[in-house]
């Protein structure tokens, strides 16, 4: 059972880096260790690497990297005594992302004699769910979405709900060594075991948010994770590699990353402000910071992330060397644009509305567009076509009616066939379904607790 947070001075929170799976050097765990942590915590997901694997609830790190990720850790908890927290399993959060890693997690504590208590928390709601809270008025849209069509919901192939600290909360009291949960902020799974042991709200959450990315807030983002020491009156962060730092500067700076307000950030159950938040260094390697406030919710909200297929994709990629081509590529790619539509309309007999694609320039103005500073004309390009259609065979099929155009598309002033280069044989690669995010809504809730579901092994069970 956790102590008594009446005798609870400091909390320690040991994060090994900014996802499982993304790996750290060993050494720096065991340095943690020595720092006297109370939970080692650590992000299984995220939403940055797009929709696909929300959408087919698979995770983008392989299973080999969070094994070794795991071994480490779970090792490391049991020997410290502390409870091994990862929110998030599987990138998505999905419920089959949660019995992924928990399953990884059960081999390797069989091969290591490791006898640890483990919950599962999964996030994953049901359509049905969803439509009643709808129907009674208690799901709001967040910018720049609308009002939500329930029709939405069914459309989504995995919806997950967004959990705070709560559940893990109860899963820890509930006597769980490992707590594995599906979709989660990324400050929960770093903000649950220092809430539980009574440190106040305001520096908590900004230490969780500091630490939610590992080496981020250091002067070295990749020598791996961070040591946070939470009081009552604010935190001190270090990293756990002895030769990276943190400055007031880079942990401050932190606060800008993916927030739309560097001094507020919501969670379910409130609002940090860190406006008045002071850092300060207390010597070449550490940061004190103080000031943090946390303003309670009058409605807890649970954030809803869902993902749907918009279509299937098939993709090629060709790059231009030639000087001329180079030198009005804007040019040459609405001819390609104005050239493929016609031909597909010949050839296919479809329609604009019967598919779409999508013509990137790399090297040019592929990342930011029109926007993009002119700063001349490229030496080379890479040119992207990205077909999607309701089928992966017509997708595949407009992709190949391309496949001439990009090996030898002249302007038609050139007095010679220019050639280019496709970067694989066969020119078109089949991508499958391609998905889409289609939720960013808040459900009101009158539980913290109520949209989630844990199960735990032996006397972890909790009703």
């Amino acid at each position: 059972m956790p102590p008594s947070t009446d005798t609870v001075e400091r909390v320690g929170i040991l994060v090994p880096s900014g996802m499982l799976g993304a790996g750290f050097d060993t050494a720096t765990v065991e340095r943690g260790l020595t720092l006297g942590p109370d939970v080692i915590a650590v992000d299984g997901g995220s939403t940055d690497s797009g929709p696909y694997y929300l959408g087919t609830g698979t995770a983008k790190t392989s299973a080999a990297a969070v094994g070794r990720d795991l071994r480490v850790l779970l090792k490391a908890a049991a020997s410290a005594g502390i409870p091994l927290v990862i929110g998030s399993c599987g990138t998505g959060g999905t419920d089959s992302g949660v019995g992924w890693v928990a399953g990884i997690a059960a081999t390797v504590m069989a091969e290591e004699g490791l006898d640890l208590k483990t919950a599962r928390i999964y996030s994953e709601q049901e359509p049905s769910f969803l439509k009643e809270r709808l129907d009674a008025g208690r799901i709001q849209p967040l910018a720049p979405l609308g009002d939500l069509d329930a029709a939405v919901l069914e459309e989504c192939t995995h919806i997950v709900g967004m959990m705070g600290h709560e559940p893990f909360v109860d899963a820890i009291e509930a006597g769980a060594q490992v707590v594995l949960a599906g979709r989660a902020t990324d400050t929960a799974v770093a903000a649950a075991v220092p809430l539980m042991l009574g440190m106040p709200a305001g520096p908590t959450w900004h230490a969780a948010k500091i630490v939610e990315c590992g080496g981020q807030c250091t002067t070295n983002p990749r020598a791996g994770g961070v040591f946070a020491t939470i009081d009552k009156a604010g935190f001190v962060i270090e990293p756990l590699d002895p030769a990276s730092a943190c400055t007031p500067i880079s942990v401050a700076a932190h606060m800008l990353y993916e927030t739309v307000d560097p001094y507020r950030m919501r969670e379910p159950a409130g609002t940090l402000d860190v406006s008045d938040a002071v850092y300060t260094a207390l010597d070449g390697r550490r940061v004190r910071v103080e000031g943090s406030r946390f303003e309670l919710a009058d409605q807890h909200t649970i954030k809803l992330e869902g993902a749907r297929i918009t279509g299937y994709e098939t993709v090629s990629f060709a790059a231009i060397r030639d000087p001329y081509i180079a030198a009005h590529v804007d040019r040459w790619a609405e001819l390609l644009r104005t050239v493929l539509t016609e031909r597909v309309a010949q050839t296919l007999g479809l329609t604009e509305s019967d598919y779409a694609f999508d013509v990137r320039l790399y090297g040019h103005n592929a990342v930011l567009g029109a926007i993009d500073p002119d700063s001349g004309p490229p030496r080379e390009v890479g040119v992207m076509l990205i077909v999607n259609a309701p089928s992966q065979v017509t997708a595949t099929a407009v992709a190949k009616v391309a496949n001439p155009l990009m090996l030898h598309l002249p302007l038609p002033e050139m007095q010679y066939l220019p050639s280019f280069a496709f970067a694989t044989s066969p020119a078109e690669t089949e991508r499958g379904p391609a998905y889409e995010f289609v939720l960013n809504h808040v459900v009101e809730v009158d539980s913290a607790t109520s949209m989630f579901r844990t199960h735990a092994d032996r006397e972890a069970s909790r009703a």
